[in-house]
Order: structure tokens, then sequence, then C-alpha cells
């Protein structure tokens, strides 16, 4: 998903998945591992920024970006790795971003090199307030659609709730995830979420001197009596 698109619905989406206990593709001796690298040029050129992305064993991708005070458009090119096939597929992103503070609508287009075919298309759109951040999408080709919003109680102390609603047409299948976050020092978050799959995850977010932060996550499956709960830490640092 290209930069500029991605930044409909972000709030909600930070507030409900970042940071939680995942499922890398690489495995070692019963550990999960994962290497994310990003790199963001600023202003290289009037209105331009550049972005590296590397996400090992999954993906890599290099971003152009123009930007101007009421849109903007990106192009990219990108590796993602298909697990089945052993392989690397290359693709190309185009993302369009329309509006202003208070709505905006954006489209995302990625087309595979190696089939010839376009391997995604997304459209979404936003309403921004100062205490309701609300967003709608359409992915994966327009079979699932996605209705989120975020809402900060308390700016004081990060204080959010957020939800969402997604419906799957292939799949037919419909969930609701509800979450929240608090500050509970300058440094230190924590946050929670349920969805009704029966998936249940928390994490605590510990900041040290501005520039490393250490997550420590879970998650569980209550609908899995055979499933164990998954446990992650990671580690980021900030340049």
């Amino acid at each position: 998903m290209s930069g500029l698109y991605f930044d409909i619905g972000r709030k909600a989406r930070d507030l409900l998945y970042k940071g939680y206990a995942h499922q890398p593709a690489n495995h070692l001796q019963g550990f999960d591992c994962s290497l994310d690298l990003s790199c963001q040029i600023r202003d290289c050129l009037p209105g331009l920024r550049t972005l590296f992305n590397f996400s090992v064993p999954d993906s890599a991708k290099v971003e152009l970006q123009y930007l101007t005070d009421y849109g903007g458009i990106s192009g990219g090119f990108g590796l993602k790795a298909d697990p089945l096939a052993g392989q690397y597929s290359p693709l190309i992103n185009v993302s369009g971003l329309l509006g202003s503070e208070f709505l905006s609508i954006g489209t995302d287009l990625a087309f595979d090199i190696s089939t010839g075919t376009f391997n995604n298309f997304n459209a979404g759109l936003s309403f921004n307030s100062d205490f309701l951040i609300a967003s709608f999408h359409l992915n994966d080709k327009l079979d699932t659609w996605k209705a989120s919003c975020c809402c900060v109680t308390d700016p004081s102390t990060e204080t959010a709730i957020a939800a969402e609603l997604k419906h799957t047409f292939s799949a037919n299948d419909t969930a609701i995830t509800i979450g929240g976050q608090q500050a509970l020092f300058p440094f230190t978050m924590v946050k929670a979420r349920i969805d009704t799959h029966g998936r249940i995850g928390g994490l605590i977010r510990q900041e040290l001197w501005e520039k490393i932060a250490i997550t420590v996550a879970g998650d569980v499956d209550l609908f899995d009596i055979q499933g164990f709960p998954k446990i992650g830490m990671s580690m980021a640092f900030r340049l």
C-alpha cells in the first residue's frame, strides 16, 4: 500500500494494529523474527520526498512522493515475497490523495510486472475533526469494505478509543474490532483491543532517551482451544 493512501484512516489503524504481536515469516529454532528498516529523505527537490522501506524477509520498496497543499501523488517500485511460490514478485505502485485537513479522498493501484495484472486496487475517504477521525475504504480489488473511527478523549495523556467494522465479500465474513490506548507516563504507552472473532491483544511501549522504543505485546485467540498465546517484543531506533 502506497504511503499517501496509507494516511487515510491511519489513526484508527495504528491504535488497533500497530505494535501488536504478529507472526513473521522467518522462523529460527522456535522463534519468529523479522527486520524492518525505513528511511525518508525530505525536500530532495521542492515538494518531493523519497522513501525507502525494507521488511526482511517480506518486502522491499522505493517510493517518490510529490506533495502540494491540497493533495499529492506518489509512485514506487517494490518486491513482495510469495511464501507459497518461494519467490519475489516485482510490483509498481501509484497512489494519489486529494482534499484538505477536513475531508480527503485517495486511491492506490498496484501492478504486478511478472504477471501483467493489477495486483490490487484500493479507494478511500477520510473525515477529520478535532475530536473525531473517521474513514471508509474499499480494498482488495473492492472485495473488502471497511469503516473506522478514532476519538481522542484526553490529548494530555494521549487517551483514545478506536473502532473498525470490516466485511469481506468473498469470505462472507464480518468483524468488529475495538481498542483503546493511554499514556501512563510521558514515555510509557499501553494499548488493548478485542474483536468479534475472539482475539484479544495488549501491549506496553516504553521509550528510552527519545530515540529507542521497546514494545512487549501479547495476543490470544479465545476460540482456538488448542492454540497458544503469542508474545512478541520489538525494538525501534529513531535517528
